[in-house]
């Protein structure tokens, strides 16, 4: 199997692109504590794209508290919602246009029984990482990781291992939790591998 990780010019392209080819790739975490990687496949994304998208945070928060969507593809935006639950995205095209792909599920991989104490008590495996909450936590993501270069940190990256799916075995639907965004709310800018158990449950 080879492996290599992903560079920048993946993610400088058209932000529906790459949600949906993020979907196969596997997200890694250098967990310092551990000394070992903590691994998930991606098996959800969606798809932010730019000011026009009334979803997007570059749409109504101010710049200066999501200065990183507006910055260079690669990197991580990660940011706290409701308090209490850290999410990630990864930023998308060219800079100074606002957009990026929130990873939203993950099959564990790799420091599986780690992952799961991290989540604290949890049924079984799909439950550790099939929402965007849950796999931060999983991977102990948080806000420390916000403004990251996945292009040469060692803390995180994302890998390709050489899955790649045809589109038969993609779905799409309108994005979760957006009711605010108007006309928005219904762009069928949420991926997800068909049947995969590991996909979120809106």
């Amino acid at each position: 199997m080879k492996i290599k990780r992903l560079r920048r010019a993946f993610f400088q392209r058209k932000t529906i692109n790459v949600a949906r080819e993020l979907l196969g790739k596997y997200l890694v975490v250098w967990n310092e504590s551990r000394r070992q990687t903590l691994v998930g496949k991606i098996v959800e994304t969606e798809a932010y794209c730019g000011q026009k998208d009334k979803a997007c945070h570059a749409s109504w928060r101010k710049r200066q508290s999501c200065e990183v969507l507006w910055g260079e593809a690669g990197h991580l935006y990660v940011y706290l919602t409701y308090g209490m639950h850290w999410l990630v995205n990864i930023v998308t095209e060219k800079r100074n246009y606002p957009a990026a792909v929130l990873i939203r599920a993950i099959e564990p991989i790799g420091g599986v029984s780690f992952m799961a104490e991290n989540r604290g008590a949890v049924p079984n495996k799909v439950s550790i990482g099939n929402g965007p909450g849950k796999l931060t936590k999983a991977l102990g993501i948080s806000g420390s990781l916000n403004g990251e270069d996945l292009e040469d940190s060692r803390r995180v990256w994302v890998e390709d291992r050489g899955i790649i799916y045809s589109r038969a075995i993609i779905s799409h639907s309108p994005r979760i939790g957006i009711d605010y965004a108007g006309a928005y709310k219904n762009k069928l800018w949420r991926f997800f591998i068909k049947q995969n158990p590991f996909v979120s449950r809106p």
